[in-house]
């Protein structure tokens, strides 16, 4: 079974298997990636959780407009301007409006602050078992692997009332970053050699800070700005509409009625992906490596020239591609990224990096019209940063290591796709999502063994 002969007979079979011809795909009017041929997205739900703003409808034709994202219909820069303004973290605030719908008033935020601050401790034997005991080199994975192990100790795993969903949902939300945190510490030791610190999650620390006090050791060990950025990346990252990857996953699945820790597992599955989550990581790298082969980090024709050897397969990765540049829904701009640039700057000046902050604000600029170029002059796509593109620099700043960056989106993230499963279990269409795949394989008639060549 080792021979590659054989292997190499079995891959060239299998290719020829999954061959389908581009032309079936607009014979049959095929919405490839579940969207439209002017680049919309297939509409195949409705909800009342986030809503994502990119483009309007004009006679028939998609036009462009400045991005916008709702949460329960209110504007996100409202929601960050709102706890940004009061010197608070948004992030609790945040899920408590994603779930109920409404922004909880002061005594209702110190509730909810505290009962989920009260559930972020994990059994000393799950950490042991789950988290310690078994080794894994990717902190998704092992996150993927603990929350399968809390149907374990969920008396009522499989019950769907939703009662038990809000309890369910609000206990997985709050334990997302100790088992992060608990998973990274654990990967850094078996595989970097650094010491084991696990550290028991303080009450009396906000949801940024104490993701931050579990991975560095020590409540000195950041700034005020430091877990103020953290915070208002969870909130950017928590929610992002019901047609993104993981969050659309995550409806299928739960639209099964299967437990909640099978559909979160899907959902990490997906994010993990690096068409999804892994975004900021490539990215930062683009930009070391920008770093090191443009000499002059101010000299716009300098940046540019990189720029188009980047779209030309002649530098980075040979990918073709400007990472952290478009985006599947906004078109002119991406709200999030707006609002995290404004605070990545007072980080960057913080941390000594300006210089490395505005070679991003650069390329930032420069990439729409190196894109035009690139494309054509009869090009109209009109591209913008996404979030993604300084998510990574402000990961870097914090000293958060690139093996945290998408675990770090699933701790945000989940709070959307629970509360999307809650939807869809409980005021959806209540129908198990079920698509169509039509066969173009063709009808062959089956072959006796003896007849076979």
């Amino acid at each position: 079974m080792e021979d590659n002969n054989y292997f190499a007979k079995i891959e060239e079979s299998v290719r020829a298997s999954c061959q389908i011809e581009n032309e079936l795909f607009d014979q049959f009017e095929v919405k490839r990636g579940l969207r439209n041929k002017d680049g919309t997205g297939v509409l195949v739900g409705l909800t009342n959780i986030g809503d994502v703003v990119g483009y309007k409808k004009e006679d028939g034709k998609v036009v462009a407009i400045p991005g916008r994202l709702l949460y329960r219909g209110i504007d996100i820069e409202d929601i960050a301007k709102g706890f940004q303004k009061e010197d608070r973290h948004g992030f609790d605030e945040t899920v408590f409006l994603l779930l109920t719908g409404q922004l909880p008033n002061k005594s209702e935020l110190k509730v909810f602050s505290e009962h989920m601050a009260s559930l972020r401790a994990l059994p000393d034997d799950f950490v042991k078992d789950m988290i310690l005991s078994m080794k894994g080199k990717d902190v998704l994975n092992i996150l993927a692997r603990s929350v399968l192990g809390l149907y374990t100790l969920d008396e009522k795993p499989d019950d769907i009332s939703l009662n038990n969903m809000i309890k369910q949902s609000l206990n997985i939300i709050a334990k997302f970053p100790t088992i992060v945190a608990y998973s990274y510490q654990a990967l850094r030791h078996l595989y970097k050699g650094k010491t084991l610190s696990i550290r028991h999650p303080q009450p009396n620390l906000t949801t940024a800070e104490n993701f931050l006090y579990l991975i560095k050791g020590d409540c000195k060990g950041f700034s005020k700005l430091e877990a103020d950025l953290l915070d208002l990346m969870l909130v950017l990252h928590a929610e992002h509409g019901g047609g993104n990857n993981s969050t659309f996953t995550m409806r299928v699945t739960s639209s099964s009625e299967t437990d909640i820790y099978s559909s979160i597992t899907s959902a990490i599955g997906s994010l993990k992906g690096p068409l999804h989550g892994g975004a900021n990581v490539r990215v930062l790298e683009m930009m070391e490596d920008m770093k090191v082969h443009v000499k002059n980090w101010t000299d716009e024709e300098e940046v540019t020239k990189h720029l188009l050897k980047i779209l030309n397969k002649k530098a980075n990765d040979f990918s073709g591609k400007i990472y952290g540049i478009g985006h599947a829904v906004y078109t002119i701009s991406d709200p999030r990224a707006a609002i995290l640039k404004s605070k990545a700057r007072e980080l960057a000046i913080e941390k000594g990096r300006l210089d490395e902050f505005e070679l991003y604000e650069l390329v930032e600029r420069l990439t729409p019209e190196v894109f035009r170029v690139f494309k054509g002059e009869k090009s109209t796509k009109v591209v913008c940063i996404n979030v993604d593109f300084y998510s990574g620099f402000v990961y870097a700043c914090l000293d958060i290591s690139k093996e945290l960056y998408t675990p770090l989106f699933a701790i945000a993230r989940v709070s959307g796709w629970c509360t999307h499963r809650i939807e869809e279990l409980t005021f959806s269409a209540k129908r198990i999502i079920r698509p169509a795949f039509k066969n173009v394989y063709g009808k062959h008639d089956y072959i006796p063994l003896k007849e076979r060549v």
